[in-house]
């Protein structure tokens, strides 16, 4: 039997007697604290982990969620393998949260930083780079901040509060708002004040975040796969790209099983080296979105692309 939560995801019982998240709808739940009341049942009930193989459960950021491809990835990967691959969405930091728990086998997230903290305190084993895309300044078409076409981001965002344009921020200590944070401290500029507005359903996700920031007619980071896919619906142009303090690489950080026994360990790993062969899930990221955006929302990271490529690790 399935009951829905919030219209986005499901809890469905599998044949081990675990309880996971599904998507189911297009909804985002209403706060992110459900994800954690997830865990706190799972870990009170002892349904916490699976007790045969064939299924994995993925905690993944947001982002990757909303653009599909990891649906596809998982989907092509069962098709393979018969190995199911169900996953729960959320921030990066609480997609790590979760994940410290031990309710899930693999993370999928990105914020160096908070993936270095995870690992260090032995809750994964090693962080394996995925793929990339990258984040984008946008703002009114009409652009009030006069920041189009700048080349750095960091000189643009210090014109944001001396012009005291409106920026939203998710402020969800998710891989975006750390990307976000790291810029502005990279500019030197600790951001408050009436022009520096955070988005109190930021952890909802880069999605309604963006959508919030258009209906205020204001100016934000987001990573650009999400601008692509909500383009037609909003009114926000890109204004600053191409820097390389803005590419956002993603990893995968296996959670570790000497501290959690009980995780899928050997069928998460195959998931690992099928998402990183690049004649399996590489070529498929690589592909990703050509056919309805024109150009590839991400694209392939791993060490054995970059090796295939002739580029260093």
């Amino acid at each position: 039997m399935t009951s829905k939560i919030q219209g986005k995801y499901s809890i469905q019982k599998i044949d081990s007697g675990r309880r996971v998240m599904k998507r189911t709808g297009r909804i985002r739940w209403i706060s992110i604290g459900l994800l954690f009341s997830f865990c706190f049942i799972l870990s009170c009930s002892g349904l916490g982990k699976p007790q045969t193989s064939k299924f994995i459960l993925l905690s993944s950021t947001i982002g990757p969620i909303d653009s599909g491809i990891v649906d596809i990835l998982e989907n092509e990967f069962e098709k393979e393998t018969g190995i199911r691959v169900r996953h729960v969405g959320s921030g990066t930091g609480a997609a790590l949260d979760i994940a410290r728990k031990g309710n899930v086998d693999l993370v999928l997230v990105h914020a160096k930083s908070l993936e270095e903290k995870f690992v260090n305190e032995g809750y994964g084993t090693e962080r394996i780079d995925l793929m990339y895309n990258d984040f984008v300044i946008v703002g009114p078409p009409g652009d009030p901040a006069g920041i189009k076409g700048m080349k750095l981001a960091t000189e643009a965002l210090k014109r944001i509060p001396e012009r005291k344009v409106t920026f939203i921020s998710r402020g969800d200590k998710s891989g975006t708002h750390v990307a976000e944070m790291q810029l502005w401290e990279k500019a030197g500029i600790k951001p408050s004040g009436s022009w520096y507005v955070i988005y109190e359903k930021g952890a909802m996700g880069n999605v309604p975040t963006l959508r919030y920031t258009d209906e205020r007619n204001a100016y934000t980071v987001i990573d650009r796969a999400t601008y692509l896919t909500l383009k037609n619906q909003i009114k926000l142009a890109i204004l600053v790209e191409k820097d390389e303090a803005l590419l956002n690489y993603m990893t995968l950080i296996p959670v570790n099983p000497q501290k959690f026994p009980k995780v899928n360990y050997g069928d998460a790993m195959a998931f690992v080296k099928w998402l990183t062969s690049p004649e399996k899930g590489q070529k498929i990221i690589k592909d990703f979105g050509k056919e309805k955006y024109g150009n590839s929302l991400f694209f392939p990271n791993s060490k054995e692309w970059r090796s295939l490529q002739g580029k260093k690790n």
